[in-house]
């Protein structure tokens, strides 16, 4: 059975080590990106929703930098909400500002009731470009 290929924001492994999880998993040519949320430096949620939303998305940037990914080679994107009606407004103005040319990235929003103290949280599958 092959190893898998853990990718880590050079940042912020710890917290992953702490929750036993990969930010990522390299398969292939294909990167499959664990749900990122808008953590301060400590893990802990920021509180107000904006800043959470786009810190989830500065999470997401770091994790596919550290697989010499970017939100260009995102193909399949899922989107988890507490309070989608109240919110989407936000996230979409998050999501348009990082994928702001078409062909746009497939998008799945699900509403949720719990996300260990967050109100959104951000998972995709991206390709990873190969070296020239």
């Amino acid at each position: 059975m092959t190893k898998r290929d853990a990718i880590f924001p050079a940042s912020r492994q710890e917290l992953y080590e702490i929750n036993g999880y990969s930010a990522a998993i390299r398969s292939g040519d294909l990167l499959f990106v664990s749900g990122q949320v808008g953590s301060r430096e400590d893990g802990s949620p920021e509180p107000d929703f904006e800043k959470q939303v786009q810190l989830a998305f500065d999470n997401l940037k770091a994790v596919l930098k550290a697989a010499n990914s970017s939100f260009d080679d995102i193909v399949d994107i899922t989107t988890f909400h507490t309070d989608p009606a109240n919110q989407f407004e936000v996230v979409m103005a998050a999501k348009n500002k990082a994928f702001s040319e078409k062909p746009y990235p497939n998008w799945t929003a699900v509403g949720v009731s719990w996300l260990a103290g967050f109100d959104f949280e951000i998972k995709v599958i991206a390709r990873i470009p190969q070296s020239n």
